[in-house]
């Protein structure tokens, strides 16, 4: 709400209106609104559901359950298969803006030393894209954000279908979510080995030191714009959990791969949504939902 003050000669009476004015910026509910943009809007923290993996910042010990932690995003990396095992990160208004696809891919020189990184080249002829994580138009603020998105260690061997219509279709929605107040909490990554491409079915690339997964899995957890997030997930919580195939024979409507978030964990061995109250997890991880899809 916006105030239009004019000069007047009471201090005692500005100085009520300001009050008032304070009070009810205190009071004012964070709720969903079709304005889309809200006075709680922030970039809170890509990791307040929990580490799904219990990923550690240690190349020695911890080599395939790497964590790598970005302004925009953070990975669970393996350092064998190449890719990430799972990106998580936070979509709301403070992440969107005008800035466009910067296309630039790039090796991620925050690496440890000694490990392979793969390149802008590396899917080159594989007949997979390279299937980003975390999505560019997620991270559209500013250039630093979405070329952010395409170092290599946000992407994963994924069949074109798959990438460019059915994942991409999510992604959508997920923005739209966000368009209607909404903030969403997303968590996405791959499982199992091979998948089928432009080329036909392959179980690695880049010379065997990328691993092509056979799923490309996503759950995403819906709330209103506010603070506080994982505490403010109850058992009424819409979460939307994909598993999709990771083959061109794949349908392009991504509800028809929704499944729940047992699921997903019972196929990655992950704590998904650790931070979140066990009680209300039992509840909204059994669920498949059920809601719209645009």
């Amino acid at each position: 709400m916006k105030y239009v003050f004019f000069r007047i000669s009471s201090l005692a009476l500005f100085a009520a209106l300001a009050t008032a004015c304070s009070k009810e910026e205190l009071t004012t509910p964070a709720s969903p609104t079709t304005a889309g943009v809200s006075q709680d809007a922030s970039r809170d923290s890509n990791l307040a559901l929990g580490n799904p993996s219990g990923a550690v910042t240690d190349a020695d010990n911890s080599p395939n359950n790497y964590l790598m932690t970005k302004t925009q995003y953070t990975l669970s990396y393996s350092r064998d298969k190449g890719k990430p095992n799972w990106v998580s990160w936070h979509l709301g208004n403070a992440w969107l803006g005008s800035t466009s696809r910067q296309n630039n891919f790039a090796a991620d020189a925050t690496l440890p030393s000694g490990w392979y990184r793969a390149g802008s080249t590396s899917y080159s002829g594989s007949g997979f894209d390279r299937g980003h994580v975390c999505p560019s138009a997620d991270r559209t603020s500013s250039t630093a954000d979405n070329s952010a998105t395409f170092l290599m260690t946000n992407m994963m061997p994924q069949a074109s279908t798959n990438n460019q219509r059915t994942w991409a279709g999510l992604e959508t929605y997920g923005r739209t979510l966000v368009d209607e107040g909404y903030e969403v909490y997303i968590i996405a990554g791959s499982y199992g080995r091979g998948g089928t491409g432009a080329n036909g079915f392959a179980t690695t690339i880049s010379s065997g030191r990328i691993t092509v997964p056979s799923n490309c899995w996503k759950v995403m957890v819906v709330l209103p714009e506010g603070s506080d997030d994982a505490s403010r997930v109850t058992a009424a919580t819409r979460v939307i959990a994909v598993d999709m195939p990771n083959t061109n024979a794949i349908g392009t409507a991504w509800g028809s791969y929704r499944t729940s978030v047992d699921a997903i964990e019972s196929a990655t061995g992950y704590d998904i949504l650790s931070a979140v109250p066990n009680t209300v997890q039992e509840t909204i991880e059994s669920r498949v939902d059920n809601g719209p899809t645009s």
